[in-house]
């Protein structure tokens, strides 16, 4: 049976493979990466209300710590709370007990893959401790903290805490040049400090208030508080963004003893003559064993 070959003639054949080195030249000498990166996920958190408060009840014969939260969040998950009351149990004869109360009470943490915020608010707030169940340990119309941290820049935390406060009876209006001390005969005294913020590079702190309590209404030892409070906190984290360098560019492959750039306009060259070299030279090589091949199959 006869066979059919589909020979390409020698001088097409040189021609595709040099074109084919021709046009893969730049790319296999103009290497270069692009840069990227990676992002490590931010934190953030608030909180309405924390109590680090130790109650002693009749003459310290029964020790209660009296730890509160009222609508702690955190995040990388997203989260809100709303609560408006914070009970305790056990120091009432056996009746809730009702530690803070208030018309409104938001506390926000929120992370994305840029920012991480936390975000506290609180209105019309009062706050009571055991032993002094008609007199409130502290009255806010209003206050507010809020922290942010963008990825890239400058982490921001503020609080906001407008007119006055009330406190074991006393209006009082706290400043933020330092602790305020309110002291009541015959109940205890507070110790406020207002505003308290920090920042760091990544991360940014914000509390409206931090009371130091120390309450023992007529020193009848029948209840004695002793702590801190502290009121509308919010923190966050920054996202890091660690960048990986792009890689150098291969430099230019020139020939030996090759002029350099502006020498090539006088002789009418161009960045692409190194290429072109190179393709005549391959076109030499490919067409000297296409006629080796011709002459053997002639022979």
């Amino acid at each position: 049976m006869n066979g059919t070959n589909f020979r390409m003639p020698a001088r097409r054949w040189a021609t595709v493979a040099t074109a084919t080195a021709l046009a893969a030249g730049p790319v296999a000498l103009a290497g270069a990466g692009s840069a990227h990166a990676t992002v490590d996920q931010g934190r953030a958190s608030a909180v309405v209300l924390r109590t680090g408060l130790d109650v002693s009840l009749l003459n310290k014969t029964v020790d209660v710590p009296l730890a509160v939260s009222l609508n702690e969040v955190q995040a990388p998950q997203s989260a809100e709370k709303t609560a408006l009351t914070a009970q305790l149990d056990g120091v009432n004869g056996g009746q809730p007990f009702s530690v803070l109360g208030a018309d409104v009470a938001t506390a926000k943490a929120t992370v994305s893959a840029t920012k991480a915020e936390g975000y506290t608010n609180l209105a019309h707030a009062r706050l009571h401790v055991p032993g002094l169940p008609l007199l409130s340990l502290i009255e806010i119309d209003a206050v507010m903290s809020k922290a942010t941290c963008e990825a890239g820049k400058t982490p921001v935390a503020t609080s906001h805490l407008p007119g006055a406060v009330t406190v074991l009876g006393k209006r009082i209006t706290v400043t933020a040049s330092g602790p305020t001390e309110v002291q009541v005969p015959g109940v205890g005294s507070v110790s406020l400090d207002l505003s308290k913020t920090s920042t760091t590079s990544r991360t940014a702190a914000a509390t409206a208030l931090e009371l130091k309590v120390s309450v023992n209404p007529l020193k009848l030892n029948v209840a004695d508080v002793e702590g801190t409070v502290t009121l509308a906190q919010a923190t966050c984290e920054a996202p890091e963004v660690v960048s990986t360098p792009s890689a150098d560019p291969a430099p230019d492959v020139k020939p030996q003893g090759a002029p350099a750039e502006a020498g090539l306009a006088e002789t009418g060259g161009s960045s692409m003559t190194p290429y072109i070299a190179g393709g005549a030279v391959l076109l030499l090589a490919t067409g000297g064993g296409a006629v080796m091949m011709t002459r053997r199959r002639r022979g």
